[in-house]
């Protein structure tokens, strides 16, 4: 059986706690190997010089360099790098310039030790994380210039599978989808396991993501 890809990680945080629990956190995962870690923006970048991470757990307020222009940074020298932004609030407006700087997603500071390792896994995997808790207008903020792109290629999604996608991305329950397509709700979340599976999102807020990025959705509509 082969096994998982290993994901290479870098961390930069001003609290060397925060950091530590960051890293213990992540230890029991064979999946997941920390490549550098730094107190700021500037020493990160230093630290990654002639070596490139999958995933960054950046920091937004740190010191010397914050983490929007470090993530800037990083945008211009490793364009393939995946960043993940680290706040201590979800309203913070500071998490909406991370995103508008290139980062692919946010994690509060308050999350499980589960979410920590579910959130580096599915950057890496899918390309973007958000929190079940994001609201559907703060995404189409957050995503509204990726989404004006050129769309990506469907993951072979049939057509009613569509039509489900849709319903969710308007904030429909399972029995509100049912209804409006003649299905159960159990069928429903059939469906909407399937969609996870086909999309690699881990929630609501990633099947919403999916289908901005890949124009499933009308932007306009949700």
């Amino acid at each position: 059986m082969t096994s998982a890809p290993t994901i290479s990680l870098a961390i930069a945080d001003d609290h060397h706690i925060f950091r530590k629990g960051l890293l213990a956190a992540l230890s029991p995962c064979p999946d997941i190997s920390l490549l550098a870690e730094a107190g700021n923006g500037a020493e990160l970048l230093r630290a990654l010089q002639g070596r490139q991470p999958d995933v960054v757990l950046l920091d937004i307020k740190m010191p010397v360099l914050d983490g929007i222009g470090t993530t800037r940074s990083i945008r211009r020298q490793y364009p393939g790098v995946r960043v993940l932004a680290l706040s201590m609030h979800e309203d913070d407006a500071y998490v909406e310039s991370m995103i508008r700087a290139g980062a692919q997603g946010y994690l509060l500071k308050t999350a499980h030790p589960e979410q920590v390792r579910q959130a580096v896994r599915t950057v890496f995997g899918s390309g973007y994380y958000f929190n079940e808790q994001l609201s559907v207008d703060r995404l189409k903020r957050l995503l509204e210039p990726q989404a004006a792109a050129v769309a990506q290629p469907v993951t072979a999604l049939v057509e009613k599978e569509i039509q489900v996608l849709r319903l969710i991305c308007q904030q429909k329950t399972s029995a509100e989808v049912g209804d409006h397509l003649c299905m159960s709700a159990r069928t429903v979340e059939g469906y909407r396991e399937r969609l996870y599976e086909k999309t690699g999102a881990r929630n609501a807020a990633g099947l919403v993501v999916y289908a901005l990025r890949h124009h499933i959705a009308d932007l306009d509509r949700l």
